[in-house]
């Protein structure tokens, strides 16, 4: 009985240790993590160099082994310490910890995939959990609810820009010609969405003083696409209520998050939130 109780608590700690960032083992713990990752990139980084490469490629090496084998444990510790591992593993940070992992061990079959360890990079999202800007990331929510609120509009407006495209694309075709670059309707469109989105390159550009008249108002009218979407969300941030506030606190069971500031119990599966 004794020994089942020490078995839940240890697991418990190890939970509260890695998901969570209110307490200062767990503030630590992701500190350290974000500086394995930061210095796993800078590593890769380094390795592309290739006089680097050749000075300092068994130092290099070795040091990225390291922190791979430390990124496995973590993430066998992750697994071990829920009890539905499984919503852990299909979840967004547990596919990105995979993916991060596995590069270093691939490389050992197919020569160059450990480049992939950049991946880790995408793991520095949980600097969001340590500062605990979760807690105070409201706007970003709101952002988010009204980019939802707004997709149709949206869609809508980027389905009328296609169209606009392929007709100013055509009508470019028609009055410059392969002669001055417009070889085909696609190669025109190109043009048109370079420059409506002003852009710019200048590798393709009308020669004739109408295809410049027309280039003239498309440009102009490039401005006024680019604020319609800014107008849409802009309008569903209006209506949009203020947040409610949500902590960092992790599911030990399913592993949930974006609990209500001082709940006792996780919003999914009912289990009881590891609280102080």
């Amino acid at each position: 009985m004794e020994n089942k109780k020490d078995k839940r608590h240890w697991k418990e700690k190890l939970h509260e240790i890695i998901y969570e960032a209110d307490t200062p083992e767990g503030k630590w713990f992701d500190i350290i993590l974000i500086l394995a990752i930061i210095a796993s990139i800078i590593l890769v980084m380094l390795e592309s160099i290739e006089s680097f490469d050749t000075k300092y490629h068994d130092f290099l090496n070795i040091s990225e082994w390291i922190i791979t084998i430390l990124f496995t444990i973590e993430y066998i510790a992750r697994i071990i310490s829920i009890k539905k591992p499984k919503n852990y593993i299909f979840s967004f940070y547990g596919i990105i910890d995979l993916l991060a992992t596995i590069p270093k061990y691939l490389s050992l079959i197919f020569v160059g995939t450990h480049a992939l360890i950049a991946l880790r990079a995408i793991r520095l999202l949980r600097v969001f959990r340590i500062l605990k800007l979760v807690r105070y990331s409201g706007a970003s929510r709101i952002l988010i609810s009204a980019l939802k609120s707004s997709r149709i509009k949206i869609i809508v407006f980027l389905f009328v820009v296609i169209l606009l495209t392929i007709i100013l694309g055509t009508i470019m075709y028609l009055i410059e010609g392969p002669k001055n670059g417009f070889t085909s309707i696609p190669q025109s469109m190109y043009w048109a969405i370079v420059t409506l989105t002003t852009v710019g390159y200048g590798d393709i550009s009308p020669q004739t003083p109408f295809g410049q008249f027309i280039a003239s108002i498309v440009m102009i009218l490039g401005y006024g696409i680019i604020a319609v979407p800014t107008g849409i969300v802009t309008s569903e941030l209006a209506k949009t209520d203020n947040f409610v506030p949500k902590n960092t606190q992790h599911c030990p069971s399913c592993n949930a998050e974006k609990h209500l500031d001082n709940s006792i119990f996780c919003h999914k599966c009912g289990e009881k939130l590891l609280n102080d």
